[in-house]
This record gives structure tokens, C-alpha cells and sequence, in this order.
């Protein structure tokens, strides 16, 4: 796993009703805080804040695909407590396809 750093941006395909139901999961057991578009997240002696907005969907020919931008930022949490937590959180996240 590339090392994480303290604040980053991904975008993330699926709903927001889709991330918020995946959401408490990926936090495993963590304290989880929610506000309107955004998240805290108890991790170590320190947070992650989370803060999304809906992009507009992507479009591949006919096929539409929702999608969101999802700021990540650590507060307090050293490099170790970062990838362990990310590592976890990232599979929770993961969408199935078949």
C-alpha cells in the first residue's frame, strides 16, 4: 500500500444515500460523528474528517453513473494509525461487480 498522506481527494463512484449506508462500516467501530455532507471519524488519539459533494454523474454512451468528491483529512493521526485505518476502510468501501 502507497503510504497515506494526511489530506487527499478521491472520487468515488455511487450515491450519497449509497456512501452514508457504507459509511458506518467502513469506520469499523470507530466513533463516528455525521454532519450535512460531511463526517468525523475517532481514529487513534486523533480524527478524519470527511467532506463530500455530489459531482455530476459520469457518461459513458447511454450508461450513467452517479459519483461524489470525498475530501480526507487526518488530524492528529501518525502515518501507521493513517494506512491501517485506510486499509480497512477502503475494502468496506468497495463495490461488488460480477
Amino acid at each position: 500500500m502507497q503510504p497515506v498522506p494526511a489530506e487527499f481527494e478521491r472520487d468515488t463512484a455511487g450515491t450519497e444515500a449509497e456512501w452514508l449506508a457504507r459509511l458506518p462500516g467502513a469506520c469499523h467501530g470507530h466513533a463516528l460523528e455525521l454532519g450535512p455532507s460531511s463526517a468525523r471519524v475517532g481514529v487513534d488519539a486523533g480524527w478524519l474528517r470527511l467532506h463530500w459533494r455530489v459531482l455530476p454523474p459520469r457518461r459513458i454512451a447511454l450508461l450513467s453513473m452517479p459519483r461524489m468528491a470525498v475530501a480526507f483529512r487526518f488530524d492528529g493521526v501518525d502515518a501507521a494509525g493513517r494506512e491501517r485505518f485506510m486499509r480497512r476502510f477502503d475494502l468496506q468501501m468497495q463495490r461488488g461487480g460480477g
